[in-house]
């Protein structure tokens, strides 16, 4: 009698897992529909001035698509998290498509990182390559200046490097990178990072004595590191790396600190999740290529300047005032040390413009009056827009 029910039960179940991979595949061919008509939008911008994004539209859609939801007793935030998600993809298809008329036919890429597999960089850069195909491969170097060489040598053909994180601040070593080789921008993702803590079993957390990782997730993760007195943290040079060193030494006493992918890849078990200081953490990262790429003025484009000013007096401010009274919005102001001069300072500027814009070019014009050096590192397709309001869960 016992069998025959749990014979029943798993029959049932068969059933029921059947009719979800039958709806999880509509939901796939739903998705490559989707698309399908997102290619032909893209096809017929070509011959449009508009810009790609359209954040009216988007926070319409999302209204909709929350109020549909909340039809079906669905969670309305689930489900405009997921079409946030589309959205985004959407637009870099698009923007990809218009992208691909200016830099030509696809070929065989070559994309460095720094780490080794399941380090963010190496996700950041699957996020941003995604829409060129399977023609991309990913290549692993040692250090972000090894990245950058490789790509100065031909040996990639970009590189992705972090520049900054919402929680840590900048990342002055790749800064003063920039200043030293003859790269150019071409690019930029903003990666979230939500860091793990993993270890070879399932350990108690208590039991940790030491933490292997970067020095970036030590600075986002230091309220939980604080709470573990006991453990010796240790800084690495890159999270999977760490990951990896763990899973070597095979020591259930030792564990990391890096993405959730690092801990599949390198089969390790995740002992405590969420541990960054803050629930919205984010890296930037450029993507930095061998010579400037040609940026469609109807994508949103972002331009990154390094110069070094003057040494008198507002210099900065006069610099400043011209993108100011050129209506170039300022989305970053960075200093650092310039080499062989004391006290003074290179600085590395990012705003919203293409170098194509007449306003931008006037600028640059301006600026060279201001300044002693100045480096235009490129335009590129701008990741950091502001979202669409969330939508209400209230009624209508």
């Amino acid at each position: 009698m016992a069998d025959d029910v749990k014979a029943g039960r798993d029959a049932q179940l068969t059933q029921l897992r059947s009719e979800l991979d039958a709806i999880d595949a509509r939901i796939v061919e739903a998705l490559a529909d989707r698309l399908r008509v997102i290619g032909v939008i893209a096809a017929f911008k070509e011959t449009q001035t508009d810009q790609i994004r359209d954040e009216a539209r988007e926070a319409q859609l999302l209204d909709r698509v929350a109020m549909r939801a909340r039809d079906l007793r669905l969670d309305p935030h689930f489900v405009t998290r997921l079409f946030r998600e589309i959205l985004d993809y959407s637009v870099r298809r698009q923007q990809d498509h218009l992208l691909a008329r200016e830099r030509g036919p696809d070929q065989p890429t070559v994309v460095g990182y720094a780490g080794v597999e399941g380090a963010w960089g190496h996700l950041a850069a699957q996020r941003h390559f995604s829409t060129r195909g399977p023609n991309v491969e990913y290549r692993p170097f040692p250090t972000f200046k090894a990245v950058m060489e490789a790509v100065k040598s031909g040996v990639a053909h970009f590189g992705m490097i972090p520049i900054e994180n919402s929680t840590a601040g900048p990342v002055y070593e790749n800064y003063d990178l920039l200043a030293q080789m003859d790269l150019a921008l071409v690019g930029e993702e903003i990666q979230p990072v939500d860091n793990c803590l993993m270890a070879v079993g399932n350990v108690p957390v208590e039991s940790i004595r030491r933490i292997l990782t970067h020095p970036n997730p030590i600075a986002q993760c230091s309220i939980f590191l604080a709470g573990l007195p006991h453990a010796r943290v240790e800084a690495f040079s890159n999270t999977a790396m760490a990951a990896r060193k763990v899973r070597d030494d095979n020591d259930p006493t030792e564990a990391a600190i890096g993405s959730e992918e690092a801990a599949r890849i390198w089969g390790l078990t995740i002992i405590a999740r969420n541990i960054n200081d803050q629930k919205e953490n984010f890296t930037r990262f450029v993507v930095v290529g061998a010579q400037h790429l040609p940026c469609d003025t109807r994508v949103a484009s972002k331009t990154s300047l390094i110069f070094v000013t003057r040494h008198e007096q507002g210099a900065l401010v006069g610099c400043l005032n011209v993108l100011a009274h050129k209506g170039l919005n300022l989305t970053k102001l960075e200093s650092r040390p310039r080499p062989g001069a004391p006290w003074e300072y290179v600085f590395y500027v990012d705003f919203e413009g293409n170098l194509k814009s007449p306003d931008v070019e006037d600028a640059l014009k301006e600026l060279t009056a201001h300044v002693i050096s100045l480096k235009v590192l490129g335009s590129y397709p701008i990741r950091t827009v502001r979202r669409p309001a969330p939508a209400p869960t209230g009624g209508r």
